[in-house]
């Protein structure tokens, strides 16, 4: 199935704008994007089955037997195994999401679901999160399966539904119903890891080998209704309101892991300074547009990110709510929400809507052996730095089967571009040749490892 454009006057860019020849990695994700399987949470999908269907189409064309799942009506998640050459090797799994977060096309210079190619980017969501890495590899397994047949191990290619409301519907979903289609599998890869930094006008790749925790809570006021024309004391807007403001502005203390020390040691390094005189964050923001996720990887966040109270103007309602995003450092969910208790307050409810583990994997063993030496062959003295991801994958899923999961959709990027805004952002991008060169890391890694 071919996705038609998202409407007839935005069908995509000029010919000006169009390379000559589209790279088929350019090719896949633009059609992707062209699906809009925009996931609202809390159950509201526009579904991913067409863009499930459009992906098993390719499968099969590479000779391949996906089989598709359906975890409720139009929330499907695709599963291939490819045979390696030697499938006595542990297999390893590549995965990525076909949902995306919703985008208000009233807010973004092009339409956020045609596709758009211009001044050498692909533009639209899904472009950084996730379906460019989604293309990369279906790029890559063509590659690969063209030039020697098969990968050098087995590969478990899975495109889940639902990881941007938790992956309850896809990834989770998968694996508490069908653990057989991951048999053998002890790492996977996917999204959020193997972009490139610049540090001190040299280039270096982020390796994400940790993820924070995530809990999704909802903090309930409750007061007294009335009519709003009366002094009204116990009113739950205003109680809600400073339990929020007070959340919001909270600062959370520094609390390095491994993995964030390591990372901090290694920039420390790269820049020639001594990071016992200069202080995590400010070594975070050396980083440039990358601080935006490794600061945050440095301690907790809790962000409010909606509110629902009232239902006419005049009426004062007995109860209002917040929603709030936290992501503690892996381990610490209960101390954190313990603590946000007493932030808020003891007459406030905290009612947890979804919550998953943080994870934390060495920088070490066969596969970042095999990742650090793909990328030196093609990019040449650029150093490798774990780092701790301030979000969460579909790797916490794969975890509760032993899998050890890395973050690892290589992209070249240049210096200028604020990689991190782009995820959930406005006007999400990706450069056409940072797809390029993530087809050909993914198909050298796919080939050797």
């Amino acid at each position: 199935m071919l996705p038609a454009p998202h409407s007839a006057d935005s069908a995509g860019p000029s010919r000006a704008d169009v390379p000559q020849k589209l790279d088929l990695t350019a090719q896949i994700a633009r059609d992707l994007i062209r699906f809009d399987t925009t996931n609202y949470g809390e159950g509201r999908s526009n579904g991913e089955t067409d863009a499930a269907e459009y992906i098993a189409e390719k499968l099969r064309a590479l000779g391949l037997a996906p089989e598709l799942f359906d975890s409720e009506p139009g929330r499907t998640s695709v599963v291939a195994r490819v045979k390696g050459k030697d499938s006595l090797r542990p297999a390893l799994v590549v995965h990525g999401h076909l949902d995306v977060v919703p985008a208000d096309a009233a807010n973004w210079s092009v339409d956020p679901f045609a596709g758009v190619i211009k001044d050498g980017l692909l533009w639209g969501r899904g472009a950084v999160d996730m379906k460019n890495m989604d293309a990369m590899i279906l790029a890559s397994l063509q590659d690969v399966i063209s030039a020697q047949g098969a990968p050098e191990r087995d590969l478990v290619i899975a495109f889940f539904a639902d990881e941007e409301a938790g992956g309850v519907l896809g990834s989770h979903f998968l694996v508490n119903e069908h653990p057989h289609l991951f048999d053998g599998a002890t790492e996977a890869i996917s999204e959020v890891g193997g972009y490139s930094i610049t540090l001190g006008g040299k280039r270096a790749y982020l390796l994400q080998t940790g993820e924070k925790a995530l809990i999704w809570v909802k903090l309930v006021a409750r007061g007294e209704a009335g009519h709003g024309s009366r002094m009204h004391p116990n009113n739950a807007i205003t109680r809600l309101a400073e339990a929020v403001a007070a959340l919001g502005r909270h600062e959370w203390p520094i609390r390095l892991t491994d993995t964030t020390e390591q990372l901090l040691g290694e920039i420390a390094r790269i820049l020639d300074v001594d990071p016992q005189r200069v202080g995590p964050d400010e070594l975070a923001l050396a980083t440039g547009t990358a601080s935006g996720f490794i600061q945050a990887s440095l301690r907790t966040t809790a962000n409010p990110t909606g509110l629902t109270a009232g239902y006419k103007h005049n009426v004062i309602p007995d109860t209002a709510e917040a929603l709030i995003d936290i992501r503690s450092l892996p381990g610490e969910e209960d101390l954190v929400l313990a603590q946000i208790q007493e932030i808020v307050g003891s007459d406030i409810e905290i009612v947890t809507m979804h919550r998953d583990i943080g994870l934390e994997t060495e920088f070490s063993g066969p596969l970042i052996d095999a990742v650090v030496s793909t990328l030196e062959r093609h990019d040449p003295g650029a150093p490798v730095l774990p780092y701790l991801l301030s979000a969460g994958t579909d790797n916490k899923a794969l975890s509760t089967l032993g899998i050890k999961g890395y973050g690892f959709a290589p992209l070249r990027l240049p210096a200028d571009l604020d990689f991190p805004a782009m995820f959930h952002g406005v006007d999400e991008r990706v450069p056409l040749d940072a797809l390029v060169f993530g087809r050909q890391v993914l198909t050298d890694l796919f080939s050797n490892y």
